[in-house]
């Protein structure tokens, strides 16, 4: 059995309905977005709870192996080169335990909401889209889809009308907005009803963008 990760819970209200689960971008924790919660209260959030798991430390290839808070290794800047598979696997199964726990908790899975930034919106993307049962919707942003030349065998039928609400700094030096595009791309080519959005901004969260989550939060809770 898959240990809990570490992780920061906040309530948008008494009693939640639903819960969002936040993942994290490289070198992050679970801190980096917690803050937005009075942001997206403020404009119009369901009573929702949101969770922010704190990714393990690893080394890092691309950083000259330094150790910090990541779903899994980057072996270098083309993002589909030589990837991770093992670790996106293990980030996926400690994921699945994050849901699993908010199911005992009384939640069910059409109630919550997949969410991550840059690396979180990969391991969103990748395991939300494979899960066997139909979320309520998936939050992408700045990232892209990890493995995806298997992608196609191995989603899950449950969540292929899943909403996704993709999002992308049309400046972001980190991951290339193409990166996003074509991820979107292979993702509206299989049926998926994804809403794309783009911003003036670089690899980072502009304050448009939250009232946009807000807004897709609203209407898939």
């Amino acid at each position: 059995m898959t240990a809990l990760l570490p992780r920061i819970e906040l309530e948008s209200a008494p009693h939640p309905t639903a819960t969002v689960i936040w993942l994290h971008g490289l070198g992050a924790d679970g801190n980096d977005f917690a803050s937005l919660v009075p942001e997206l209260v403020r404009h119009g959030c369901p009573p929702v709870r949101f969770v922010f798991p704190h990714a393990p430390s690893i080394p890092v290839t691309i950083n000259g192996g330094y150790v910090m808070p990541a779903w899994y290794d980057i072996m270098g800047a083309n993002l589909s080169d030589r990837q991770d598979d093992r670790g996106i696997q293990k980030s996926e199964w400690a994921v699945q335990a994050l849901i699993r726990h908010e199911v005992e908790r009384g939640i069910p899975h059409d109630r919550m909401v997949l969410a991550g930034f840059s690396q979180g919106c990969a391991m969103a993307l990748h395991t939300g889209l494979r899960l066997p049962q139909r979320l309520a919707g998936i939050v992408a942003l700045s990232g892209y889809l990890p493995l995806a030349d298997r992608f196609p065998s191995e989603r899950h039928t449950a969540n292929a009308r899943t909403p996704v609400f993709m999002a992308h700094g049309t400046q972001d030096p980190v991951v290339m907005l193409q990166h996003g595009e074509v991820s979107r791309d292979a993702l509206v080519r299989l049926g998926h009803p994804v809403q794309w959005h783009t911003y003036p901004m670089e690899h980072s969260v502009h304050p448009r963008e939250v009232a946009d989550i807000a807004a897709f939060l609203r209407q898939v809770l």
